[in-house]
């Protein structure tokens, strides 16, 4: 298990190569979304070394990379790949930028709008866990194929959305939420390792699942854990159960997925068909 610094594919990233100074004819396949928010997947053959925006980034010994648009990012990716046979590529990869809604929720206990000062430094260490937690680097090729919707239900709340909670801005909704009867069984996407299983103010009962090189995926509210820390699950294996515990108006899973710090959009890397929406 290795611990890196996670450094994020920012709206402020550096003006990259034009296209006709990138190799014609490209080795690298690429799969996932190529948009603001997007998870992108790369195979570039067994014994490739590979960079993103300057940044090392951890390559499969089959060759399989991954990283990650924030959600606000206009600018290209500069991925490079040195081969085993001594050649390289460069390429720029141009995300497609995308219109987000505005999202107003009533109805939320005060105190999760505005915590007070004791509840403000449990958030805090909470969230100083997670931030540790989102550096772990490890080998895994779990992500390497799209993931499957958690729950069946009715997507309520969108990747991106403007907040307003109680009438008050708030940041982005950087990940999905699907409404769901109490006690509905949250599954596995993919297989993974359970980094965090833990009962959080915000999040309520929460789990963070590893899927490998810098991927995970986070399951909030929850009324019931069906795992702990350290379990390794698979595809479709029950995690927990939905439910309405931390902010949450009624009984529903916020699904989010990381590229390490950086917070991207689930919905677009999944091979299920999607929920409706409300």
């Amino acid at each position: 298990m290795i611990h890196r610094r996670a450094f994020v594919l920012s709206a402020a990233a550096t003006t990259l190569l034009p296209a006709w100074a990138q190799a014609k004819t490209s080795r690298l396949v690429l799969s996932g979304a190529q948009e603001q928010g997007g998870l992108v997947v790369v195979r570039a053959g067994q014994g490739a070394r590979a960079t993103v925006d300057g940044e090392k980034v951890l390559v499969s010994p089959d060759g399989i990379f991954t990283f990650g648009f924030a959600y606000d990012r206009t600018s290209d990716a500069t991925v490079r790949v040195d081969f085993a046979d001594g050649t390289a590529e460069t390429r720029a990869i141009s995300p497609i930028v995308r219109q987000y809604e505005v999202q107003k929720i009533n109805g939320l206990p005060q105190k999760f709008v505005t915590p007070a000062p004791e509840e403000l430094q449990r958030i805090k260490d909470e969230h100083a866990r997670l931030a540790i937690a989102r550096k772990v680097d490890t080998p895994e090729t779990w992500f390497a194929e799209p993931f499957d919707w958690p729950i069946p239900g009715i997507l309520s709340g969108i990747y991106g959305s403007q907040r307003i909670l109680n009438g008050v801005p708030r940041a982005p909704h950087l990940g999905v939420d699907i409404a769901a009867p109490e006690g509905t069984p949250i599954h596995a996407p993919a297989g993974a390792r359970v980094a965090i299983a833990q009962p959080w103010f915000l999040e309520g009962n929460f789990t963070m699942l590893d899927h490998g090189h810098g991927v995970f995926t986070e399951y909030l509210h929850q009324s019931e854990f069906r795992v702990k820390e350290g379990d390794v699950v698979s595809r479709g294996q029950v995690i927990g159960l939905v439910g309405q515990t931390g902010r949450a108006t009624g009984p529903h899973t916020h699904w989010g997925m990381n590229w390490f710090a950086l917070k991207l959009d689930p919905s677009l890397y999944t091979v299920t068909p999607k929920p409706p929406k409300a």
